[in-house]
């Protein structure tokens, strides 16, 4: 087998290449070719919209005795995607672009719009100008014109650009991250401040309130307090003085009564009467030793008396208004004297 990509062919000594028939092809002949479409179209048959960049199959042909500056023109034929009608377009190397032949209607454009009124109104001065060699000098002195405000306008945002060049941006952002960081504590700071204090009113009423309550229950019920007092408190509480001294004597007249109903009245003489027991004679005579004399401090005289069993009742008389317990102690001693 011979070689399938042969880079040098093989020519026979008597090659001619005049004797090699010519392929004759129609002039008007038509390619397939693959391409999208150039603008947007919409369809005369259906309605149907064609936007630009849809591919197509389209048929391509060369338009017979038709040139731009010997650049040949062509003609494309495309179907519509929904009816199948056909639609032709050419070439326009003129303009750049495409013109529209047949089967749609290209949608409006307002750059190229534009364009031709641009080109319409330069048209237009320049007949103007051949004509009127006055208007000729009007257009440059106004042309000039523009062009210093132009200049003026550059030199402007040049200074513009110097004087922000030297602006320090960095700087700028530190410090605006500095200023939004001490807001961001100072609110925090206000917050703690508002907290503190809603917690502190709420703890102050609160505290008022159980005043309010204890108040109320102490008016409604006053001799709760008076039944929680001890009945030996009048021998411990102080005197009142001053202006509430004379409004409280009522009270000292029943604590007092009440100490009487527990304890006893204390200057009374049949009141611890009846637990003293004199002493014997024959036992006075046997033990003359345990009827020594012993000395005790009188609480209301300071004097020192014999204690015996026969001056126990003198002492118990003579010390009205001693305590009670020492008036126990001395009926001690004389349960011991007897018991001996």
């Amino acid at each position: 087998m011979s070689e399938r990509k042969v880079l040098n062919k093989y020519y026979p000594p008597d090659f001619d290449p005049s004797k090699i028939p010519k392929l004759k092809l129609p002039k008007d002949r038509q390619y397939v070719v693959r391409l999208m479409a150039p603008f947007n179209m919409r369809c005369k048959t259906c309605g149907e919209y064609i936007y630009k960049g849809k591919k197509f199959n389209a048929r391509k042909e060369t338009v017979q005795n038709e040139l731009y500056l010997g650049l040949p023109i062509f003609r494309f034929y495309i179907k519509c995607t929904r009816c199948l009608a056909e639609i032709t377009f050419k070439t326009d190397p003129e303009n750049t672009d495409y013109a529209m032949e047949h089967g749609a209607t290209r949608n409006f454009q307002a750059e190229k719009l534009l364009e031709e009124e641009e080109k319409k109104i330069q048209q237009e001065r320049e007949e103007e100008e051949l004509n009127n060699p006055m208007k000729v000098l009007e257009n440059r002195t106004r042309d000039s014109k523009m062009e210093m405000e132009v200049l003026e306008n550059l030199q402007e945002l040049k200074e513009l650009n110097q004087r922000q060049a030297q602006v320090d941006f960095e700087g700028m952002l530190d410090q605006y991250k500095e200023l939004e960081r001490r807001q961001k504590e100072r609110e925090k700071e206000e917050d703690e401040q508002e907290t503190k204090e809603m917690l502190e009113r709420a703890l102050v009423k609160r505290l008022r309130d159980s005043d309010s309550e204890e108040d109320t229950e102490d008016a409604k019920d006053p001799s709760r307090k008076q039944a929680a007092d001890k009945p030996t408190d009048i021998l411990t509480t102080d005197g009142n003085t001053g202006p509430q001294g004379s409004s409280s004597v009522g009270v000292k007249k029943q604590k007092a009564e009440s100490w009487e109903r527990s304890v006893g009245g204390l200057g009374g003489k049949g009141a611890l009467g009846s637990l003293v027991v004199r002493k014997k004679a024959a036992d006075s005579a046997c033990k003359p030793a345990a009827a020594a004399p012993r000395r005790t401090a009188d609480t209301q005289t300071g004097a020192a008396k014999p204690e015996s069993s026969t001056a126990f009742k003198a002492q118990a008389v003579s010390s009205q208004n001693g305590s009670s317990l020492s008036l126990l102690g001395a009926y001690t001693d004389s349960d011991d004297s007897n018991s001996d």
